[in-house]
């Protein structure tokens, strides 16, 4: 890493006979000369490391943690000699799996796999009793909806306050947005940012039913619900899915394998 050194003015403005013999002073600072000459290239490996989880564990470049530093004293000047290098290894902690975490057993993998396909089982069954009217139980976010409450049931997602006030608000979300702005991608900004705000002001943190108000929009075959998009199928699966988990929670206490 280069690094510029300047001379002590001070230093530099005594008479040349108490200069001789003594040692040039140096110092360390920030480089005077146009930013375009090396921090585009600092900042792009920063940021690049930021993004992928890289050297976050470490010294961040330039912080000075890894510099050595060397002072010697002769009469009124100091000489400073400053070296920095990149002490840090890259860190892969955030692109592998948690270590304080044992490995599931069978039945801890088994139970919630098989909630899952009995939640798709009865979506599927009831979307055939409710062809007729056009109506579909199987939704993308239900899917979403059965990975938080089967996989991870005490995460704050699969709070039932907040599971049901999100879906309910995030839907009737999608419906006014549609409603006032029609199809298109200023109705899908709106209501995804709306039920984004809506979620952080109720406290009610739920990321599958972010998804509710794309799926009003831009499937034809719910506009007819209005208003009714609020409380089927999304609410209405939720339900489902809140007794099947109760089946699943228990299943994985009592049954193991």
């Amino acid at each position: 890493m280069g690094m510029q050194l300047k001379v002590n003015y001070d230093y530099l403005l005594r008479p040349k006979s108490s200069l001789a013999g003594r040692p040039l002073p140096i110092r360390s600072g920030p480089s005077s000369s146009p930013p375009s000459q090396c921090s585009p290239q600092l900042n792009a490996r920063h940021w690049a490391e930021r993004a992928l989880g890289l050297g976050l564990n470490g010294p961040a470049v330039g912080s000075g943690e890894g510099s050595r530093r060397r002072r010697q004293s002769s009469g009124r000047s100091d000489v400073v000699v400053a070296a920095s290098g990149n002490a840090a290894a890259p860190s892969w902690d955030s692109w592998k799996p948690d270590e304080a975490s044992s490995a599931p057993s069978l039945s801890d993998i088994t139970w919630p796999a098989a909630g899952a396909f009995a939640a798709m089982a009865i979506f599927g069954k009831m979307d055939q009793i409710l062809a007729s009217k056009g109506i579909s139980m199987t939704i993308a976010p239900l899917g979403a909806v059965c990975a938080v409450l089967f996989t991870a049931p005490s995460s704050p997602a699969a709070r039932k306050y907040n599971m049901f006030v999100a879906q309910i608000g995030c839907a009737a979300f999608g419906v006014l947005a549609f409603s006032m702005f029609g199809p298109g991608w200023l109705a899908r900004s709106m209501a995804v940012a709306a039920s984004i705000a809506f979620m952080i002001y109720t406290r009610a943190t739920h990321p599958p039913a972010a998804s509710l108000p794309i799926l009003f929009i831009d499937a034809a075959k719910l506009h007819h619900l209005n208003f009714w998009y609020a409380l089927f199928p999304g609410a209405t699966g939720c339900i489902v899915l809140c007794l099947i988990q109760e089946m699943v929670c228990f299943l994985k206490e009592n049954v193991k394998f």
